[in-house]
Formats: structure tokens, C-alpha cells, sequence
């Protein structure tokens, strides 16, 4: 079970309690009056038993395991070749040959034709740790058959796969539509937590189009039915028992434990993916090349920009479609071809529903004018494509006591110590040299900057204007005070690709 990783520890929620003196309006109801709530009930015996339900679909989930070899390095010894050498296991400066050692996962799939079509996570058949590979996937049936699993497709952008086993008359089920799923309705997790075999779950589905924190295109049906370990890859059904989601992640506490928050994919998205990949497509996605960062409340009083509306472009790569747009960093798109840019739906994730090659109508505002620009969308890349590469070393920068620094002006109004950008210390920060700015020396642990800024750094604009020296960022300082602001908006970049913009509070 894939995790929303960024919770690794027990999950505590306090209580608040507050009184309001409500006056309701005249001829209105509350919203539990029992003669709404007769009308919206649910009908009788939904809840009593799922088990005809049950018996239905259970065969059509499947238990997938893989066996893995994983391939490890041993640590180096420190004390080689001294006396103490024995004493920490006898290895080598080098820390002797490569050790080999089997690995295994389990997780969970469903049949999606007769003739043995599988649906699941991407990361249930993928290596499990680095220096790992997948030697074989194995398809265990509800009725205890195996099957020795060939993979049809993969896409690990929305964490699916498809796996094919040789069979036939198997049972299966279709997606149904979750584009009509509401919050409050009944739902069924079938899956193989912890290796236990076939369980079943029920729940609600909690919250829709939720984001996760995962990726871009995180927008998940949330559910509180129960989901473990090896429930990934499962379907999760209404009670018309139609497959709604695939349970893809769960939020848990630091023993890995159902905490009733989990996570699906929905099908609406799903579906087409797996189309594609049982034509033995690859699945592509409209690319812009920018980097994005979205509207946050600092972000939004440094720059003077309303609040929960679109997201602000950092960064525009060369040659790719968006800079032959014309899109400039700074520009904050809020709308794609009409639909409105939301935590919801991300610009990356509006961009990638349309078709490479076609134009998009992108809707932004530049110096807080409202402005249209026609794009013609490339091809995303592939996840590997897109890594960052990583910056150097900050070996050219003078020590943070040396008299080359820039210090701005006594006032300090940043908390910042800077140099000129130099040739030599871009390339020891990991930077173009086409990248104009200053490089961060030191900053004042007691300001702002302190949480968010670190040495090496390149600080390539203020509110927008082009910084060059310590002074710049005075000026840019001023300005915003002089504007009624307490921030600062820079335009920072740390190695070769991870520019954001990054509010700053002014030191008073």
C-alpha cells in the first residue's frame, strides 16, 4: 500500500468547541427535519447486509504478489586494514562484493474480462526498494488458482498497470461511473490487506476529488472504509456494484495502521488509462514546461494577488511550449480552456487532459492584469525525463565572514548577505550561466529568510524586477513597505531547475 508519506507519525486532532446564536429564516427547515430526511433516508435493508453484494463480486478480486531480488552494497568498513578491522564485520575500504537477497510484495488487482485482464497499482508490481528488480508477478483467484502474470502496460503518473494471466471464463467486473458518486454514499473495499486473503470493508466515501499531496494529478475519492497494506490495486464498489475507484493509498500513523482515511483513484480517470493501455499505447499528457507553484496566503500578500485563484509560473524551459507562447515567469494562470484552476484541478492536471498538439486558451493575469495567450501543448515527458538534476557544490562562494560579501545597507531590511552571480559560482551552485541574480552567502538566523532561503541560493528577482546586486533587494524592499506590504515576493533558484517564487516578511 502506497502511503501519503508525508504523515509519518500518529495523527492527533484537538477539539474546539464555539456557541452561535443562529436565527433561521422565516418558513425554513432544519436540514435533519424528518420530513426532509424521510426523502433522502437511505432505502430499507441497504445497510443490514452486503453480503449477496459480496458474493457477487468477490470472485472477480485477485491477490498479486511479486517475487524481487534486491542487490545491496555493503557499507565500507572505516577500520579496514587496522587492528580494529574484525570487530565491524570484517569487510574491506570498499565494503566487499554486492549482496543479493530475495524480496517479495503482495497487494491486490481485479479481473476486468473473462479472458484475464488485470487492473492495478503500478507500485504493487514495482521493485520495492532501490537496487531492486521483479523477477516474476504471481495472480492468485479468489477460488486459490495462480497464474503467472505477463504486464500489458504500466503508467506510474497515475500509479495504474495492467497485467494479463492465461485463462479464460473467468469472472470480472466493468467501471461504473464515479462521476455520479456523492459524498455519504456506501462503498465496498475488496482486497488482500496484509496478506490475509480475500476481505471485505465497507464505508462511505468521505470527501471527493481530494488531494493528497502525491503528485499533480492527485485527485482521489476519500473513504473511511477500512484499507490496509496490500488493499492497493483493489476496487472499491457502490451498491449497484459498480467499480467507482482503485484503493490506492491510505493516511496512516507510524505503525502503517487503518486510521479510516484511504484513498482511490477514480474511475472516471482510471478507465481511459487502462483503454489506452490494453491497446498497448503509451499513455501522453499535454505538457506546457513551466514550473508552478500555487497561490499560498504569503505568496498572495507579497505579490498583491487574490487568494485561491490559480498558480504562479516560476519557471518557463526554453524551446517548450509555453515560452513560445510567450508565458513569462510571474504570470499567474488562472483558467485552461475555460475551467478554472483550483487546488482541485491543478494547471498540470487541465493541461494534461488536453491533447498534445492541440491549442489551449490559457487565461492569466500579468502585473495583475487579465490577459489571454493560445498555446500549443507539447508532450509531457517522462517521469524520469523530468527529474531535476541536481546542483553542485557552494566551493566558489567566499566564507560568510569574507569582505566580498554584499551585505546590504545597515537596515539589512531581508536578512540576506549576497554576492554577484560569477561564472565559477554558478557552476559550483548547479545554475546556467545564462541565469542573471545574486547568491545567497549567509542569512540572519533570526529572520524570515532564515526558514526558507539557504546558502546558495540565487535570487534572480524582487516583486518581479531583475536583482543584481544587494541594493536591489533594498530598493525592492522599499517599495513594498512604500505599497503597504510586510513581504516580499523573490524569485529564487536553487540547481538547475528548482526555481519558486518565495515570500519573504521584511524585518521591521
Amino acid at each position: 500500500m502506497r502511503y501519503a508519506y508525508a504523515i509519518t507519525t500518529a495523527l492527533l486532532l484537538g477539539g474546539a468547541t464555539a456557541s452561535l446564536a443562529l436565527q433561521p429564516g422565516a418558513g425554513q427547515t432544519a436540514q435533519n427535519d424528518p420530513a426532509q430526511i424521510a426523502q433522502v433516508a437511505p432505502r430499507a435493508g441497504a445497510p443490514n447486509s452486503f453480503a449477496d453484494l459480496v458474493a457477487k463480486l468477490q470472485p472477480a478480486v485477485v491477490n498479486i504478489s511479486t517475487k524481487q531480488t534486491i542487490v545491496q552494497q555493503p557499507q565500507a568498513n572505516p577500520f579496514a586494514g587496522t587492528p580494529f578491522g574484525d570487530l565491524f564485520g570484517g569487510g574491506g575500504a570498499t565494503g566487499g562484493p554486492p549482496v543479493k537477497r530475495e524480496g517479495a510484495a503482495l497487494g491486490s488487482g481485479f479481473l476486468i474480462s473473462p479472458d484475464g485482464y488485470v487492473v492495478t497499482n503500478n507500485h504493487v508490481i514495482a521493485p520495492g526498494a532501490k537496487g531492486a528488480s521483479v523477477d516474476s508477478i504471481t495472480v492468485t483467484l479468489f477460488d486459490g488458482k495462480e497464474y503467472v502474470a505477463k504486464v500489458i502496460g504500466r503508467d506510474p503518473t497515475s500509479d495504474l498497470a495492467l497485467l494479463k494471466i492465461q485463462a479464460s471464463s473467468l469472472p470480472f467486473v466493468r467501471f461504473g461511473d464515479s462521476t455520479r458518486a456523492r459524498v455519504g454514499d456506501w462503498v465496498l473495499a475488496i482486497g488482500n490487506p496484509f496478506g490475509l486473503g480475500s476481505t471485505v470493508t465497507a464505508g462511505i466515501v468521505s470527501a471527493l476529488h481530494r488531494v493528497a499531496g502525491g503528485g499533480p494529478y492527485d485527485r482521489f475519492i476519500q473513504t473511511d472504509a477500512a484499507i490496509n497494506q496490500g488493499n492497493s490495486g483493489g476496487p472499491m464498489f457502490n451498491l449497484s456494484g459498480d467499480v467507482i475507484g482503485i484503493n490506492s493509498q491510505i493516511l496512516g500513523s507510524a505503525g502503517g495502521g487503518n486510521i479510516g482515511i484511504g484513498f482511490a483513484i477514480p474511475a472516471e480517470d482510471a478507465k481511459p488509462i487502462i483503454d489506452t493501455l490494453m491497446k498497448g499505447n503509451s499513455v501522453k499528457r499535454g505538457y506546457l514546461g513551466v514550473g508552478i507553484q500555487p497561490i499560498t496566503d504569503d505568496i498572495a500578500a507579497a505579490a498583491g494577488l487574490p487568494k485561491d485563484r490559480g498558480e504562479i509560473i516560476s519557471r518557463v524551459e526554453p524551446g517548450e511550449a509555453a515560452a513560445k507562447a510567450g508565458v513569462r515567469v510571474g504570470d499567474v494562470v488562472v483558467a485552461v480552456n475555460g475551467k478554472q484552476v483550483t487546488p482541485e484541478n491543478s494547471l498540470s492536471r487541465l493541461v494534461a487532459d488536453v491533447a498534445p498538439g492541440q491549442t489551449a486558451r490559457l487565461d492569466i493575469l500579468r502585473n495583475n492584469a487579465p490577459s489571454t495567450l493560445s498555446v500549443t501543448v507539447g508532450t509531457r515527458p517522462t517521469d524520469d525525463q523530468l527529474a531535476a538534476l541536481a546542483g553542485g557544490g557552494d566551493d566558489a562562494l567566499p566564507d560568510e565572514g569574507d569582505n566580498s560579501t554584499q551585505t546590504a545597507p545597515a537596515s539589512n531590511p531581508l536578512g540576506l548577505n549576497v554576492v554577484p552571480l560569477t561564472p565559477a559560482i554558478a557552476r559550483q551552485v548547479g545554475v546556467d550561466a545564462n541565469v542573471t541574480g545574486v547568491v545567497v552567502a549567509s542569512v540572519d538566523p533570526s529572520s524570515d529568510a532564515a526558514q526558507k532561503l539557504q546558502r546558495g541560493d540565487v535570487i534572480v528577482s524582487v516583486n518581479g524586477r531583475p536583482v543584481r546586486t544587494a541594493a536591489d533587494l533594498v530598493v525592492g524592499a522599499a517599495a513594498a513597505k512604500a505599497a503597504g506590504r510586510d513581504q516580499v515576493l523573490l524569485l529564487a533558484q536553487r540547481g538547475r531547475n528548482g526555481t519558486q517564487f518565495i515570500p519573504v516578511k521584511i524585518r521591521k
